[in-house]
């Protein structure tokens, strides 16, 4: 093995999936590409990484509400697109022909084009750590959708993609559904 440049290691364990965080400031939507998400537990607890450098942590901060939408590969460039700029001087949703969908629960955007949105309220701001808490309250999937994987940021402006489903649920005695 050769040494690797210790501030790289996390290219090695980047979490899943690439989302879309959309945000709402008076009338203003707002999305943001973030790679750095986790599943808090169980139950739909969600953490992301973002602070004040961030257009959209204003809005998150003020109103306490997101949505999580997942894309798929086919949405790929316009991911990356939508992380190469700012809210502060680009209307997303425009720019990228991105569909607002209105919530049931929070007043930012689900974005129609994507496989699944997940609306959130933030529970919890982790300053030291530029660490948002947030609890999912509601969850929509896209079934219909032909194109279900989804892309994984590698941290060094390349990605992966979903490939194969490997099934061990009986191993593992899980129920959960199938997408």
């Amino acid at each position: 093995m050769k040494k690797m440049d210790l501030n790289r290691a996390f290219t090695l364990i980047e979490p899943g999936p690439v989302v879309l965080v959309t945000t709402s400031d008076a009338s203003e939507n707002n999305i943001m590409t973030i790679s750095w998400t986790m599943v808090v537990d169980f139950t739909p607890k969600f953490a992301l990484t973002t602070g004040a450098w961030n257009y959209s942590y204003a809005a998150l901060k003020k109103h306490r509400e997101c949505v999580l939408a997942i894309p798929t590969v086919d949405l790929i460039d316009k991911v990356v697109g939508v992380g190469t700029c700012s809210g502060v001087d680009t209307k997303k949703f425009e720019k990228f022909d991105f569909t607002p969908v209105k919530g049931k629960y929070v007043d930012a955007p689900l974005i129609k084009e994507c496989l699944a949105n997940i609306e959130c309220k933030v529970i919890d701001i982790i300053k030291k750590h530029d660490i948002i808490v947030l609890k999912g309250v509601a969850a929509c999937f896209d079934s219909s959708r032909k194109e279900k994987r989804m892309i994984h940021a590698v941290g060094d402006g390349t990605f992966t993609v979903d490939g194969r489903k490997l099934n061990r649920k009986k191993m593992m005695r899980s129920k959960l559904p199938d997408f």
